[in-house]
């Protein structure tokens, strides 16, 4: 059997996701793929952040997930119009074909936004395995690598945006979490899109506060917890 390519669909807000036949799984919720980027990893994750923390520079990001290039974008363009320098590490082990990532219309969402739209292009375009400055507040390191394989490095801010636990259960267990945990930084904080009640019991065994914090559009709660300083 061939293997199923990845489709481009639409979710609630009008934004694209990239659904997966072979997964059963699309990389967003179907309730609007920027509303939960912007809600889940800027808002309650970099935003939060930076209200406890301004004037810690530079701001040490870790992805797990690149997937679309959403969030990277996002941050790219909080960087710039904040003037706070990013260190911006992600990991992506099936790196998505151009013709899909090309076709994403995150850069046609908000014409406010427009003086950054080349910036998502050359996100995808960079080399893997690299990294390099993309902006003046913006580095970046992309590796098409697994979480078990990477290396990390010293994060104040983890995106965990992986596949559901359903679909990824390894990645959302205590032995992958702790070596997430040890790279984090006092009072990094830990921010995914996922409620699951065995993920907060695994962060708080390792020591994490977790926040009540209202999900986005469609879920009614996510999961943040922080690092103690």
């Amino acid at each position: 059997m061939n293997k199923q390519e990845p489709k481009i669909i639409t979710t609630e807000d009008g934004s694209h996701s990239v659904y997966l036949p072979e997964l059963n799984e699309s990389y967003h919720s179907s309730h609007g793929a920027y509303r939960e980027s912007i809600h889940v990893f800027l808002l309650y994750g970099l935003e939060a952040w930076y209200a406890r923390n301004r004037g810690k520079f530079p701001i040490r990001i870790f992805e797990l997930g690149f997937g679309t290039g959403l969030n990277a974008w996002l941050t790219l363009i909080w960087a710039e119009q904040n003037q706070v320098p990013v260190l911006y590490h992600t990991i992506e082990p099936f790196p998505l074909p151009e013709k899909i990532y090309e076709s994403l219309n995150y850069t046609q969402l908000d014409e406010t936004l427009t003086h950054y739209n080349g910036y998502f292009r050359k996100l995808h375009k960079m080399e893997w395995d690299t990294g390099k400055p993309l902006t003046d507040y913006f580095n970046i390191k992309k590796e098409s690598i697994s979480l078990q394989d990477v290396q990390l490095y010293p994060t104040d801010i983890v995106y965990f945006d992986a596949f559901s636990p359903k679909k990824q259960p390894e990645l959302w267990e205590k032995p992958l979490l702790e070596k997430i945990h040890a790279s984090m930084n006092p009072g990094a904080t830990f921010v995914t899109y996922c409620a699951a009640g065995h993920l907060k019991k695994n962060l708080q065994s390792l020591g994490l506060t977790l926040d009540e914090v209202p999900g986005p559009p469609g879920k009614k709660e996510m999961t943040r917890a922080w690092k103690k300083s």
